[in-house]
């Protein structure tokens, strides 16, 4: 791509896309929201990263914990993959143990220690690695249970001192694994099983903070976790990250708890962030995309559902997800009818991901929405 604005994206030959990637999740605002760049501009005249202490690194902070039920302290990082070691430091200082339980086909970032138990084959036994190159030594560290599996997650968790369970680490919509929602009593009872095995709650919300929520995963299902892992949706897209949560957890890395990074604070990403969290506390920003994934669901997904064939979309807010007929999402690629739909859209000039995740924004339009159903069934039809 050449170009990125709004809705929209132009590549090489200047041909237009709407775009339903949007950056893989964090464009809420869509590409260029001018209140963003703005604030980003009159920063970059000033300062670019100091090395010290700047005024943006508590204002940014205050507007992330304004809009977070169970924030109390906040420290800021780059990237998830980052953010969520971090998170994991934490829980393994403050519990003495080592293991952290994750659930099957969830995706916490590429590094080693996370990147794996990609499979429902890897519930309650050894993890296999995401990939090659990968280090097999630190997959002890790692207990995978099933998501939604109650009963699964309350016989390891029971196990906990046994197993050497320091924390549960949730992404609590799945939104790398089909969109799947939690079920109505999945999450109290994460919460209330670590309570009672001394165990850190940690929710993965690098895709699902500040899109299905202003106040994330802790709004929606009103469950509290000890620790979230936020991404660069709180940046308007910006590079950016942050762990937020209970005070005498993060308040470790003023006792020896080891959190390091150049440009974990840099005024640029902050000015994003405190000028994108700005924009997030009217609620009307919710309401629009409620109201344009719903009409995306209605629609594009009406066109799927004129074959039982086509497959349907799965949604929670402005996350959606195509799943295929008697097939299944993964986070690198679709299959089933998929990739016809991916290459004959993508002709058409409509922009989405391999893996089927749609990622809607305030930029899109009804008439973007409806382009789209009318290419899709036009499409369908020759299929």
């Amino acid at each position: 791509m050449q170009e990125a604005q709004g809705a929209y994206v132009w590549d090489l030959d200047g041909d237009r896309y709407i775009d339903y990637v949007m950056a893989w999740g964090p464009l809420v605002l869509g590409h260029g929201d001018p209140r963003v760049l703005s604030a980003v501009s009159e920063v970059a005249k000033k300062m670019q990263v100091v090395g010290t202490g700047h005024a943006l690194e508590y204002r940014a902070a205050e507007a992330v914990l304004e809009a977070v039920p169970h924030g109390e302290r906040l420290l800021w990082s780059n990237t998830g993959t980052e953010a969520v070691q971090v998170a994991l430091r934490l829980a393994r200082a403050v519990t003495g143990r080592r293991r952290v339980l994750k659930f099957a086909k969830s995706y916490h970032g590429w590094h080693d220690t996370v990147y794996a138990g990609m499979s429902e084959d890897d519930c309650d036994r050894p993890a296999s690695p995401g990939g090659p190159g990968q280090s097999t030594s630190v997959l002890d560290d790692l207990v995978v249970a099933r998501f939604n599996d109650v009963q699964l997650a309350e016989r390891l968790l029971s196990e906990s001192v046994e197993r050497d369970i320091a924390a549960v680490l949730v992404d609590p919509v799945m939104s790398n694994a089909g969109v799947e929602a939690p079920s109505p009593q999945f999450l109290s009872t994460l919460r209330t099983l670590c309570d009672r095995h001394g165990v850190v709650l940690i929710f993965d919300e690098v895709i699902a903070g500040f899109r299905i929520a202003r106040g994330g995963a802790a709004e929606k299902y009103g469950v509290l976790p000890d620790l979230s892992v936020f991404g660069k949706a709180m940046a308007g897209g910006f590079t950016q990250s942050a762990v937020v949560g209970r005070a005498e957890l993060v308040d470790q890395v003023t006792s020896g708890v080891v959190h390091a990074g150049t440009f974990n604070a840099n005024p640029i990403a902050l000015a994003a962030v405190e000028a994108t969290m700005r924009v997030l506390t009217d609620p009307a920003v919710y309401a629009l995309l409620e109201q344009t994934s719903s009409q995306f669901e209605a629609l594009v997904g009406g066109a799927l559902g004129s074959s039982p064939d086509f497959g349907r979309f799965n949604r929670v807010g402005s996350l959606l997800q195509y799943v295929p007929a008697g097939g299944a999402t993964g986070l690198h690629g679709t299959g089933g009818l998929w990739t016809a739909i991916l290459e004959g859209m993508l002709r058409q000039g409509f922009l989405f991901m391999p893996s089927g995740k749609v990622f809607i924004s305030t930029a899109h339009t009804t008439a973007d929405v409806e382009a789209t159903a009318e290419a899709l069934d036009q499409l369908l039809r020759k299929l």
